[in-house]
């Protein structure tokens, strides 16, 4: 078993975790219902977490009983709108944005020589990053269009640890799903739940720190 003091690097999420982009999937979303005439609702709203972006807009079509109404054609176009209002969302985040204590954390691991890298299944996660003024704290990003399988599948926590050229034992990820945390546990790494049991569990993004972290493990 490695000790806590071996580790070197830092794997990221990015929802959740860094910043809260879900809201911008959410209004994006909702956006695209209500022009389709499609009534937006709690029930609706929470079916949707976590769903790709196709089958939701199959749900939302489901939902207006309009689904036969859309060719495959204009369903594609549907959903590159839906993704067109989203990129303009996420341009308005400012480092303002950064989830509270991150920011804090992100430079106590830079002080203390951690190497750092973002495993989010997010294409927009570098845009993300910029906009949130993080770029210069992260050595890479993994390409989620490279990855054979997504969360809860380990691939995209151990291109993270690849990235940092460190063995997986030698990384801890941070996460705040249940399918984010056995990815982290899948790679053998140290899963670090924010809001979800892992390995070590914080209540919130506030209470992060090495020192929080080294007192559970």
């Amino acid at each position: 078993m490695v000790e806590f003091n071996d580790i070197k690097g830092v794997a990221f999420d990015m929802d959740g975790v860094i910043a809260d982009t879900a809201k911008f999937h959410t209004m994006a979303w909702r956006q695209l219902a209500e022009s389709l005439g499609v009534t937006w609702n709690p029930e609706l709203q929470e079916n949707l977490k976590g769903i790709g972006r196709m089958d939701s807009l199959n749900m939302i079509l489901e939902a207006g009983d309009i689904v036969d109404k859309y060719s495959d054609a204009q369903k594609e176009a549907l959903a590159t709108s839906k993704n067109d209002a989203y990129k303009e969302l996420i341009a308005t985040l400012t480092p303002d944005d950064n989830l509270p204590g991150m920011k804090n954390f992100l430079d106590e691991l830079q002080e203390n020589g951690y190497q750092m890298s973002v495993a989010s299944a997010s294409k927009n996660a570098p845009f993300i990053l910029e906009r949130l003024g993080l770029t210069s704290y992260f050595v890479g990003i993994v390409d989620p269009a490279s990855l054979h399988a997504g969360k809860p599948d380990p691939e995209i926590f151990a291109r993270a640890a690849e990235i940092l050229d460190l063995d997986p034992q030698y990384v801890m990820g941070l996460e705040d799903s249940e399918a984010g945390i056995q990815s982290i546990r899948g790679a053998n790494e140290l899963a670090i739940g924010i809001g979800v049991t892992g390995d070590v569990t914080l209540a919130s993004t506030q209470e992060v720190s090495l020192a929080a972290i080294k007192a559970q493990v």
